[in-house]
């Protein structure tokens, strides 16, 4: 283990939440003239997943943070669109392994060369693949440009999701090595490009050695959460523990003590230099957004358990399917199971900590519907049968 410095602050549990919230962007005014490319550079990381309820998770992170912001416009931010029949510009993102699947800012491509490496290393691999399909696959892209795995030949044999079509099996392990990059994304279908071609020359290097890779990736986790424990740090970007180990004292983070946590905790010395002020967002949370990603870490902070119950059993929810917690005042009130149905938002369950919770869920509910192009809210089940004519006044009043 690595031997702590002494504190270089104590902090109350309430000052570590505020801090955690501004670094995530949801207190104090955004800066909105950096838009959706702004809030990708500020979390380091935006998770990918391929649920769809009110919007895809990429989608409602932006919009957590900056309010309705159109659809169209965050894909644009993340992926530069190519005119027709070109090559495509050099996109802003790029999506590779990171919490999980997650967009990431481009100029991040050389310090993930420590995963590059560990995958080509990989003694073993999931699916068994010919030499000459893989080499196929990369003579094919360099041929026709950006083509999804289906344009490749076929993303799947005709089996279970996970059986694979060769073309599928050794474009997925180029990206993973480096060779190709996710460009874009075509009715959910990843769009491939060789890197040499899709990432600025400049960032196209695998040249940084794990320590620097590693020390890049604690610094940057530690500045998207403000303050977090070792633990917390490691799974921003899913680092293993040793690898923490060897570099956060060297990583610009500071040690601090903070009220009620066990452990031991880092922060970023730019998050403790002011007090964090302003307003807060009252907002749905997707369950994959970083603020609340690790289940552990929003429990310390907020007093809240939260599961994503969509692979629950469905007799065995107890939140719902795509369970949107609430903040609002820069705690977590409640959440709502939502659904859509035509121009409908469906509030399907619906849970309030405190009669307090009621009139911010009306906003955040109406909000997220007109952002989705809905002109009415129906509430089905409330978990406290007594707020449900206060939520109904409250939703019309609005």
């Amino acid at each position: 283990m690595t031997t702590v410095p002494p504190p270089t602050a104590e902090l109350s549990a309430d000052e570590a939440r505020r801090i955690a919230l501004r670094a995530q962007g949801f207190l104090g005014a955004p800066d909105r003239r950096g838009g959706v490319r702004g809030v990708l550079r500020h979390l380091g990381a935006v998770q990918l997943d391929t649920i769809s309820v009110l919007a895809r998770s990429h989608e409602l992170i932006p919009y957590a943070r900056l309010g309705a912001v159109g659809r169209k416009p965050v894909e644009d931010a993340y992926w530069t669109p190519s005119p027709a029949g070109t090559s495509p510009a050099s996109p802003h993102a790029f999506e590779y392994w990171s919490h999980a699947a997650c967009v990431l800012p481009i100029e991040e491509w050389p310090h993930f060369a420590f995963r590059r490496r560990a995958y080509r290393a990989r003694p073993h691999w999931s699916h068994e693949l010919a030499d000459e399909a893989y080499g196929a696959v990369i003579k094919q892209l360099r041929a026709e440009g950006p083509l999804t795995a289906t344009e490749l030949g076929g993303a799947k044999n005709g089996g279970l999701w996970w059986d694979w079509s060769e073309a599928k099996v050794a474009v997925e392990r180029a990206l993973m090595y480096g060779e190709v990059v996710c460009v874009g994304r075509r009715s959910w279908k990843r769009v491939y490009d060789l890197a040499e071609r899709a990432v600025p020359a400049g960032l196209l290097h695998d040249e940084l050695d794990d320590t620097e890779c590693l020390r890049r990736l604690v610094a940057l986790a530690g500045q998207s959460l403000g303050v977090g424990t070792r633990a917390d740090i490691a799974d921003y970007h899913r680092l293993k523990a040793e690898q923490v180990e060897t570099v956060i004292a060297d990583s610009g983070l500071v040690p601090v003590t903070v009220e009620g946590w066990a452990k031991a905790a880092w922060a970023d010395p730019a998050a403790l230099a002011s007090v964090p002020r302003g307003r807060h967002r009252t907002t749905l949370l997707s369950p994959f957004d970083s603020l609340i990603w690790e289940r552990a870490r929003t429990e310390r902070i907020f007093g809240f358990t939260h599961r994503l119950e969509a692979y629950v059993p469905k007799p065995k929810r107890i939140h719902g399917y795509f369970a949107m917690p609430l903040l609002s005042g820069g705690r977590l009130l409640g959440r709502v199971d939502p659904a859509r149905e035509g121009r409908t938002l469906v509030a399907k369950q619906v849970s309030l900590e405190s009669p307090k919770a009621v009139e911010p869920m009306a906003r955040a509910l109406r909000e997220a519907a007109e952002w989705v192009g809905c002109s009415d809210v129906r509430l089905e089940r409330i978990d406290a049968p007594a707020l449900r004519g206060p939520l109904t006044k409250a939703l019309g009043a609005l």
